[in-house]
């Protein structure tokens, strides 16, 4: 369920309103990228994910049938944890099992089983024995397969992607400035770089691993809606 205005225990200063963005943020509460729906403090600058504004108190997943997961307001402990899903840092709001000691990003625990846009349709695994489309290795994180399985994706390359595309947007390397202006990046390159060493069928294999990837980043971005995947594939196909 959605609401317009909502209280929130990481932000009791200010009530924090429902609003639709195309520019990427920075969740404040699991620290992680997001883009779409976000509930925000336009006083204080404040964004969290829909994931991390409403968060179900216990879930569980169907890859770990036997854990509980629990909302934690921050990792468990002193040590390092990370996402069992992406692989990478915790370091905000958590969902952790505390008989296993897994741990899943808030928008990692609520990735969809299934993307299906009509025409593509993609699985998410937990494990995968093909090779990823962008970095051409097997295992590692949580992916997601085509019906085909000819086009796999990790969550964590996605996720890598998105970083390095981003990165002016949040450190400003060039001009010390944020660029609020700008939107998702352009990922083609990316798509291309497994495939540069083969020869022939490059262009048509990176069309469809396009269309694949922007419900991708989409689901991991916490909002796996139509409306940002047209957004993402508009500039793939730039």
């Amino acid at each position: 369920m959605r609401y317009n205005e909502i209280p929130h225990f990481s932000h009791p200063q200010h009530k924090l309103k429902f609003e639709y963005t195309e520019v990427p943020f920075k969740c404040d509460g699991c620290k992680e990228v997001g883009i779409g729906s976000r509930y925000k403090c336009s006083i204080c600058d404040y964004d969290l994910h829909m994931h991390c504004a409403l968060p179900s108190s216990s879930i569980t997943h169907p890859f770990y049938t036997k854990c509980s997961f629990q909302f934690l307001p921050r990792p468990p402990g002193n040590i390092p944890r990370y996402c069992n899903a992406c692989e990478k840092d915790v370091t905000g709001f958590v969902y952790h099992c505390k008989s296993c000691g897994f741990d899943l990003h808030p928008c990692c625990a609520k990735l969809p089983m299934v993307l299906d846009d009509g025409e593509v349709k993609l699985y998410l695994y937990r494990k995968v024995g093909a090779s990823c489309h962008r970095c051409g290795r097997k295992g590692r994180s949580w992916s997601y397969r085509s019906t085909c399985k000819k086009y796999n994706l990790h969550v964590a390359c996605v996720k890598e992607m998105l970083v390095e595309s981003w990165h002016e947007i949040y450190f400003g390397a060039r001009n010390g400035t944020r660029k609020l202006e700008t939107r998702i990046p352009s990922l083609r390159g990316t798509l291309q770089s497994y495939h540069r060493r083969s020869k022939g069928k490059v262009q048509k294999c990176c069309e469809i691993a396009g269309l694949a990837l922007q419900f991708v980043i989409s689901a991991v971005l916490g909002d796996p809606t139509t409306l940002i995947a047209g957004v993402v594939g508009s500039l793939i196909s730039k």
